[in-house]
């Protein structure tokens, strides 16, 4: 056997069904060979996209991986992998090396050099007999600790070496490494959470990725405790949940405002609590108990009273064991959802005016609030492309709980949520998996809906077009007065209908839910499928940047 056969044959025991990918490289040959389905994208940035999905889709259990050929190829998909690097998100990358007498010699470019910036780690096969212990090390990375991308390069030359078989006998699957909570700092963090007048729970992914979204809700009930999560951590509570008050970033809805602003006690729990445009800035004055796997994130942006590292079902469960024993001599506090309610009704009603609007083009929060009429939560995978369709859209949302929702963003880069919805419907294919995107993002990445034609993968794409970079007016103010700077133009229902999917254009808001209930039934008969919505240049969001 070949060192490739030996790699996609540790694929197999691993778990992997999938691997996306871009020619040339032989690993997509020995994949198909051992069984896995090989997925070929048209670029290698939304190729990483579609493996970054699938394994936020999937936990991580198995993994994304995601196949290039050196130079170039490795080239292409620098952003996608910052953009997994930057959200933790657990991919394999297996690029393409060069022949190791050319291996960093320049002006080749070299993965391993490249690439240590942006990866958990990163690794050269350098000896054919080496296969085994460094997909071993690889899978251990992916699996332990912070997710995060790993990356493995394989030299040309080394790719065709050949192994004896039996070399296999000495791999087997990975299993993780979980750990709890220091037991002391438990108690104190339930006493500081029993004796707060106003305390507040933010979830983030670590919730997700530990499957923890029981517990986080049966903690919440049992100290009668508000819910808000950050916009990866977005379905760790299903927001329709009475103690939910939803998900924020630089935008959020009244309750989380509200909330966020009167608590004196915050547990973060599976968050790194980093400061960054796209994440809510924990206000000051709070004592906060922050809980993390990773001893990296502690300390970083705020002086917790109490930290907990450990994986984040293990250490809700300590908390809650803690809880319950202090409970039997303290009264539990009253529950707010009565409040909660309130405060986000109030907050609706103050957009209804945009949420019900007639008006033509039609406002993008019309479209939003019709695809929540027409659609399941709970069968529902949701994500947006970065600028303003993530900020409509993720503070009025109210996701079905886990695997719901992909909430992304600390590298944002335009046309990213293309291949996550791709990946999305992979692993998880009876799901409605749709993504909202805006018109400059379909520019990027747009041809990647072939992708998902040609692979016979059902999603749905909505493209909320205005013609325009409208998030860009204040930016663009001059340029555009003199050169028509911000002006996009393009058909893009018509493009999707070149490409071989089913597609609608939109330009009436009385028609948006019936357009969405013909998307969601071209879908269920196996088409992927187009959206594209003619919209206003809609400049108003949700208290964006209130608190930063």
């Amino acid at each position: 056997m070949k060192v490739i056969d030996a790699i996609s044959q540790i694929l197999k025991i691993e778990g992997v069904n999938y691997l996306s990918a871009f020619p040339t490289t032989p690993v997509i040959e020995a994949a198909a060979a051992a069984g896995i389905q090989p997925v070929i994208c048209r670029q290698e940035r939304v190729g990483v996209g579609i493996a970054d999905g699938y394994a936020r889709t999937t936990r991580g259990n198995p993994p994304g991986v995601f196949a290039m050929q050196y130079g170039p190829g490795a080239e292409n998909a620098y952003a996608g992998v910052a953009t997994a690097y930057a959200d933790s998100v657990p991919v394999l990358f297996l690029p393409l090396g060069h022949p190791l007498k050319r291996d960093r010699v320049f002006p080749h470019f070299s993965s391993v050099d490249s690439f240590k910036t942006i990866t958990k780690s990163v690794e050269q096969i350098n000896e054919p007999d080496r296969v085994i212990d460094t997909m071993r090390r690889a899978f251990s990375r992916l699996k332990n600790g912070r997710p995060g991308p790993v990356m493995v390069e394989i030299p040309s030359d080394i790719a065709n070496a050949e192994l004896d078989s039996s070399i296999l006998k000495d791999y087997s699957y990975s299993n993780p490494v979980l750990s709890s909570a220091n037991p002391t700092d438990v108690m104190t963090a339930a006493k500081l959470l029993l004796e707060a007048k106003n305390p507040i729970l933010y979830a983030g992914q670590g919730i997700l990725y530990a499957e923890a979204s029981e517990e986080l809700t049966g903690l919440a009930e049992l100290l009668n405790i508000p819910v808000t999560t950050s916009m990866a951590g977005k379905g760790s509570i299903d927001e329709r949940h009475p103690l939910s008050l939803g998900s924020s970033s630089v935008v959020m809805n009244g309750a989380v405002l509200e909330y966020m602003k009167k608590s004196d006690v915050l547990l973060a729990i599976g968050t790194s609590l980093t400061r960054h445009g796209m994440i809510t800035t924990i206000p000051t004055g709070k004592k906060i108990i922050h809980s993390t796997n990773d001893p990296i994130d502690i300390g970083n942006y705020y002086d917790p009273e109490v930290s907990l590292m450990g994986d984040s079902k293990l250490v809700i469960n300590q908390l809650i064991e803690a809880c319950k024993d202090l409970l039997s001599t303290t009264t539990k506090r009253e529950s707010p959802a009565g409040n909660i309610s309130l405060l986000k009704q109030n907050w609706l009603n103050e957009w209804n005016n945009k949420l019900l609007s007639k008006q033509k083009p039609m406002t993008p929060y019309r479209v939003i609030h019709e695809f929540m009429n027409v659609t399941d939560p709970s069968q529902t995978i949701v994500t947006h492309d970065s600028g303003s369709p993530r900020d409509q859209i993720m503070p009025f949302y109210n996701s079905g709980g886990p695997g719901t929702y992909i909430g992304w963003g600390k590298s944002h880069g335009l046309g990213t949520g293309l291949g996550l919805n791709i990946g999305a419907k992979l692993a998880d294919p009876d799901k409605f998996v749709v993504n909202f995107m805006g018109d400059a993002a379909f520019g990027m990445t747009g041809l990647d809906f072939e992708t998902a034609v040609r692979s016979n993968i059902p999603i749905l794409t909505v493209v909320l077009n205005n013609s325009t970079m409208a998030i860009e007016t204040s930016h663009m103010a001059t340029s555009h007065e003199l050169y028509n700077t911000r002006d996009l133009g393009g058909d893009y229902s018509e493009m999707a209908r070149a490409m071989g999917g089913w597609s609608e254009k939109v330009s009436n808001p009385e028609d948006i839910g019936n357009a969405f209930l013909r998307a969601k039934s071209a879908t269920e008969n196996g088409q992927a499928a187009l959206l594209e919505f003619i919209t206003s240049e809609e400049q108003e969001f949700s208290y964006r940047g209130l608190l930063t």
